[in-house]
């Protein structure tokens, strides 16, 4: 039997039990859709989570101090005092590969402006701040080098504070604020940034100079962090072996001793979230592929039921000269059409789903070509692989008992 007119006797045969074949095909296309549909999901989060920290700059490099511990216990490594400001002065002298160089400290509290409050976050920081977040000036200007040396009390905020105090599209400039009952002058605005990859609001913030921000409000002699930038992408690994022999001299650290800080940079994070994100999207993935396993089980349960209902066609087929081998291949090919086009409505529903969910999430639903040719390679393994018994079964009848068959 040659195999247009195999398929030509299953298509048929699908044909004559049409709702059967649909409510059968029904958990192929459920299985296809959600795995389509998570692994775009996925993906189009881990594009959107990739784009947000590489608009920081992928050159970025950031210190932080090491986690404390005690007894054997964490205590975090917020009220570390591993980092100093002669450490960034002594990147700003030694650290070639790096362009710019900024403390940052940092002091939470109520930000008051007549009978408007607000929670949110001020960082103290340096001029060179600002090309290293890639942050913008929307209104104002930003703190000079005098007003840190005479720890002004000047601010720039973020656009959700300014909505918070003053409204959405006030220009405070010029206005003054109170922190922790200290009265601060608004000389800037930062241009919106909207939520970053990780789902924080990147405009919630006050920014100041660190020295007003380290003695004026947090009341330290030290700091929570640096920020650098390196020359260049390229250059981001050298800058993190120069911060790091820079940084263990400054700290007067043995050979044997580990390091009481930690260096990362933002191409090493964007690897870690890829990473994680993979993870999750093949996770997301996996789960949903075991609807496609359920509609395999289906796929190979209504197929039992035909072998039986057929059970005389069959004893016809075999008395007329036909081979078990040809009637394998008929059941066969009835199971792969069927997961087949189970995988074709899929693919179509699942773009339709990743594209509805993406427009929900104001994401976007990546659907990869790899994801359809996984899908249809599966749908074809299921197919065989769950058609093979009932076939195989079918094979097998004794053509006199087939046809005795009541």
């Amino acid at each position: 039997m040659n195999y247009s007119n195999l398929f030509r006797i299953a298509i048929r045969a699908l044909i004559r039990n049409k709702m059967r074949a649909f409510l059968t095909m029904l958990g192929i296309i459920i299985g296809v859709a959600s795995v389509i549909a998570m692994l775009a999901i996925g993906e189009g989060s881990k594009q959107k989570i990739r784009g947000e920290i590489s608009s920081m700059g992928t050159n970025m490099v950031m210190v932080m101090p090491n986690m404390q511990r005690r007894g054997g216990v964490s205590l975090g490594a917020s009220n570390s005092m591993a980092l100093k400001y002669t450490d960034v002065i002594a990147l700003r002298n030694e650290a070639t590969s790096l362009a710019e160089v900024s403390p940052e400290v940092r002091a939470n509290g109520q930000v008051i402006y007549g009978n408007q409050n607000t929670q949110t976050t001020m960082y103290g920081v340096s001029e060179e701040y600002l090309s290293i977040k890639k942050l913008e000036i929307l209104s104002g200007r930003f703190f000079n080098s005098n007003e840190i040396k005479s720890m002004s009390k000047a601010c720039i905020l973020g656009q959700t504070v300014v909505e918070n105090l003053f409204g959405a599209g006030a220009d405070p400039v010029g206005l003054t604020i109170r922190v922790k009952k200290l009265p601060f002058l608004i000389i800037g605005v930062l241009k919106d940034k909207g939520e970053s990859g990780m789902g924080q609001d990147q405009d919630d913030l006050i920014l100041a100079p660190y020295t007003t921000v380290q003695r004026r409000l947090a009341a330290i002699d030290y700091i929570n962090g640096i920020y650098a930038s390196a020359i260049s992408e390229e250059k981001s690994p050298e800058a993190i072996k120069e911060t790091e022999e820079v940084l263990r001299r400054t700290h007067k650290l043995k050979e044997s001793a580990e390091n009481d800080f930690r260096v990362m940079s933002q191409s090493e994070l964007l690897k870690t979230v890829s990473s994680i994100t993979d993870i999750l999207t093949y996770l997301l993935g996996a789960i949903a592929g075991i609807s496609l396993l359920v509609g395999g089980i289906g796929i190979m349960n209504i197929m039992l039921v035909s072998v039986t209902e057929r059970t005389r066609e069959i004893g016809l087929r075999m008395s007329v000269g036909g081979r078990g081998k040809d009637i394998m291949k008929q059941f066969l090919a009835e199971s792969i059409i069927l997961s087949i086009l189970g995988g074709l409505l899929g693919v179509l529903f699942g773009y339709l789903l990743a594209r509805l969910a993406g427009s929900l999430m104001s994401s976007h639903a990546i659907v990869k070509t790899q994801a359809v040719v996984l899908a249809f390679i599966v749908c074809f393994i299921i197919g065989v692989f769950f058609g093979w018994y009932p076939a195989r079964k079918a094979a097998n009848l004794n053509p006199i008992d087939a046809l005795r068959y009541e």
